[in-house]
């Protein structure tokens, strides 16, 4: 069984703004994908869940801000690690229900120190 996202939103917020709320295509936890991407490279970096209220304070902050569903709670990038994401497009896609988030990452993506969660374990493919 997995938690919802039901944290209430950070004081002066505002929810989602609500043409874009209708065109998302959640998990049933609430949920969106968000593939983070280096904005001048086209590098994967990461990837990272986001609810409306994520999303809104992404869209509104210009930093990352992503829902941990192991900790139950948001996070935003690069506030204890120092590896910022600042945000240079946000992206739908054609089904609704995956973020592109394209940005300028400061440091390492990973949490493993590496610069993204894609290069460490390349697997073998058919020859």
């Amino acid at each position: 069984m997995s938690t919802s996202p039901a944290v209430p939103a950070v004081p002066g917020s505002t929810a989602l703004d609500q043409a874009i709320a209708a065109r998302l295509k959640r998990t049933p936890d609430g949920l969106l994908p968000a593939v983070a991407q280096q904005y001048d490279t086209g590098e994967v970096l990461m990837l990272g869940w986001m609810d409306d209220e994520a999303l809104h304070r992404t869209l509104t902050t210009g930093r990352c801000t992503y829902w941990s569903r192991s900790r139950a709670e948001y996070w935003v990038k690069g506030d204890t690690s120092g590896h910022f994401q600042h945000v240079k497009q946000v992206a739908l896609d054609c089904d609704g229900d995956t973020l592109l988030v394209k940005v300028d990452q400061v440091g390492a993506a990973c949490h493993t120190g590496d610069r993204t969660c894609f290069d460490a374990d390349v697997l073998p493919l058919a020859e």
